[in-house]
């Protein structure tokens, strides 16, 4: 078995990874849960890269009727709000990118164009291609995978699946055996492209309250490379 003990609820990661298990998800099981401990069963094995793509994808499959999860959770040690909304644009604004912009780590000249861009262009790009709400794992990286067969550490919401193919672009180590085996199960809509890097704000607005400033410069470069 393997203990992991937190510096927050360890309900809510506990609570994911049962949603998730519940949808088809190779999770590892939990034994056991307080407020400060998750004891869950001891997972590795053979790397099966191609067939972890196409069960995301069937993961993906279970919607909602509308966009967030039915109690704020977390993303790595933040909180994460997932207040219901109808509409994408107008939830992955408020709840993934607006909700970071008092933290003192942003800066001022970055705390601006995030703002102009989540009264317009950002919404209205998102929208574009009228996105269900899907079950996501909420933060796939490689560091979150186990032998390339079985997901940890969810931050789980119903979203537009593409927000997790995003996330799992920004820092590579996803090998291409994986996202073929999620493509071929489940193309993505053309323009994927461009909305890519706006839903990757989420994250590198997250990693900036964590980790510093060094991360301000790639939302910058999203950002700039975007228009806003």
């Amino acid at each position: 078995m393997a203990v992991k003990r937190t510096t927050y609820d360890a309900r809510l990661e506990a609570d994911g990874l049962t949603r998730l298990h519940a949808a088809g998800a190779p999770v590892p099981e939990i034994l056991r849960v307080d407020q400060s401990e998750i004891v869950m069963d001891w997972v590795a094995g053979t790397p099966r890269w191609e067939e972890l793509g196409a069960t995301l994808a069937a993961v993906h499959r279970e919607t909602s009727g509308a966009f967030g999860y039915d109690i704020d959770n977390i993303i790595g040690s933040l909180p994460q709000r997932n207040s219901w909304m109808d509409s994408w644009g107008e939830f992955f604004a408020a709840n993934r990118v607006v909700v970071h912009l008092d933290d003192a780590a942003v800066p001022d000249r970055l705390r601006l164009r995030l703002l102009a861009a989540s009264d317009g262009p950002l919404q209205a790009l998102l929208e574009e291609h009228s996105p269900v709400p899907s079950l996501v794992h909420g933060d796939i990286w490689s560091g979150n995978i186990i032998d390339g067969a079985f997901l940890i550490d969810p931050a789980v919401s119903f979203s537009d699946r593409e927000v997790e193919l995003a996330f799992m672009a920004v820092f590579g180590g996803i090998p291409q055996a994986m996202w073929s085996g999620y493509l071929d199960a489940w193309p993505l809509k053309d323009g994927w492209e461009r909305r890519r890097l706006a839903l990757q704000l989420h994250h590198l607005l997250v990693h900036v309250r964590l980790f510093g400033g060094g991360y301000v410069g790639m939302v910058e470069d999203r950002l700039n490379r975007l228009g806003w």
